[in-house]
């Protein structure tokens, strides 16, 4: 309990300091966790909407393949692309390796699935004669799936949510691919791991207080957004 005291007024004190080891801390998990929500939003939400509307012979196998994503170990995505981004890797000459970009592209296969999945169940909840009717007005492909979008948005920022808690929380992954290095690639969750091992517990405790305060605000923000689109 003293810890956990302690640990609350550390983060107190650091917040109001403005320190700037944390301020760096604090803006790179967001870079990190931002970008890599945007690209996968960019790219799920589509790809989601399309499977939820189609009937392709392969949707099964897609799907399946998005279920299986959702559930991956972070630590395994970490693995997959630190051999992928390594000298001897095929993207190796990338030069990303430890740093934020190979980051960005741990939490976007880590966030991608959610995103798409959520989506497609979504998509696929809104009822079939929306569609009928929005043909019948003549609306095109576009303006079609555009429309049922409107309808399940509430699902989509569901989705794109969850996808978020998933990578700000994320430690496995990032500490693989990006290193832990100091003003560098050390994030949030990484810097808990570090201050944890070294008995540094308060540090630990105030840093995991900003961060459970940055998921909450963050989540909070997206669902006041959500409040209005249901408006």
């Amino acid at each position: 309990m003293d810890d956990l005291t302690s640990g609350l007024a550390h983060a107190v004190r650091l917040i109001l300091s403005a320190d700037p080891a944390l301020m760096q801390i604090i803006l790179l998990s967001l870079r990190v966790s931002g970008l890599a929500l945007v690209i996968s939003t960019l790219v799920g939400v589509p790809l989601g909407a399309a499977l939820g509307l189609s009937h392709v012979r392969a949707r099964q196998l897609i799907t399946t393949l998005l279920y299986t994503g959702m559930g991956l170990p972070p630590v395994v995505v970490g693995l997959f692309v630190y051999l992928m981004l390594s000298r001897s890797g095929p993207l190796g000459t990338l030069g990303w390796l430890f740093t934020p970009s190979a980051m960005v592209t741990a939490q976007v296969i880590i966030a991608f699935p959610l995103v798409a999945g959520l989506t497609m169940s979504a998509v696929q909840s809104v009822d079939p004669a929306l569609r009928l009717q929005v043909r019948s007005l003549g609306a095109t492909r576009v303006q079609e799936v555009w429309a049922v979008l409107r309808e399940a948005r509430i699902g989509v920022v569901a989705a794109i949510v969850a996808a978020f808690g998933g990578v700000i929380s994320e430690v496995g992954a990032v500490m693989l691919v990006g290193g832990n290095i100091e003003g560098k690639t050390r994030v949030l969750t990484t810097a808990i791991v570090l201050d944890t091992r070294t008995g540094e517990f308060s540090l630990a405790i105030a840093l995991g207080i900003i961060l459970l305060a940055l998921a909450f605000l963050a989540n909070a923000a997206m669902l006041r957004l959500q409040g209005r689109m249901n408006d």
